[in-house]
């Protein structure tokens, strides 16, 4: 552990630290009934035509706080990236699962996110004996855990996830970019934006392509030969 009790006590940021404080419930009610270290997860890159999608997992000292951890969605790279050096810094352990498009395929993408998240809880440094995970699915390990729809902004740990697992991301397509720069995953990491779709018409698919992801009504459609339906 490199950070204990963060508290800030700025003019202004009282208002910030009672909705750090809030974020916090969950983590407290699970220590309350004997769990000590929990972990929360989440994940980035369900909804992408490429790429992998990927978990994290993150335990928090106890009774830490931080007035601006919430949903990464919510926040800017650059406040994601700083963010990232705080918890990095501050957290007990952390944990990454990457899965990469061909086992999106081959599963799907539900089946794909509950295996991500599998393998960033056994990547953590200590093995966490509750869970808090965003979303409505369990994942498959022997550790008490509670599903959180809105976990990212309701739960600090949770919180902390999305923001590892969603620059952790990033920095997966920044390199793919180099591979593939036709693509522009530099800019939309993967997404359909309508710049992809016309690299996808222009191009085809490449390897990081998930071929089970249709594209789009209208592209599915066309006998082009690139797009596949899905």
């Amino acid at each position: 552990m490199r950070g204990g009790n963060r508290r800030r006590g700025a003019e202004g940021e009282g208002d910030g630290m009672n909705a750090a404080r809030e974020m916090g419930g969950f983590e407290r009610a699970a220590r309350g009934r004997g769990y000590h270290l929990v972990a929360g997860i989440d994940e980035a890159g369900r909804g992408p035509l490429a790429g992998p999608v990927v978990a994290a997992a993150v335990i928090l000292p106890p009774e830490y706080e931080h007035p601006q951890i919430r949903d990464s969605k919510t926040l800017s790279p650059r406040q994601r990236e700083k963010l990232l050096e705080e918890i990095e810094r501050d957290a007990v352990a952390i944990g990454i699962g990457v899965v990469e498009a061909q086992v999106i395929d081959a599963v799907n993408i539900l089946q794909a996110t509950l295996i991500a998240m599998k393998e960033a809880v056994l990547d953590l440094a200590f093995p966490p004996d509750y869970l808090l995970i965003d979303g409505l699915n369990r994942i498959s390990i022997a550790i008490p855990q509670k599903t959180i729809v809105g976990g990212d902004g309701r739960s600090l740990s949770v919180a902390s996830a999305s923001i590892v697992a969603k620059v952790s991301r990033d920095r997966i397509m920044e390199m793919y970019h180099r591979q593939f720069p036709q693509y522009n995953f530099l800019k939309n990491k993967g997404y359909g934006t309508a710049e992809h779709l016309e690299a996808i018409q222009k191009y085809g698919r490449c390897k990081i392509h998930r071929c089970s992801f249709r594209v789009s009504e209208k592209e599915a459609l066309q006998e082009n030969g690139k797009l596949t339906p899905a």
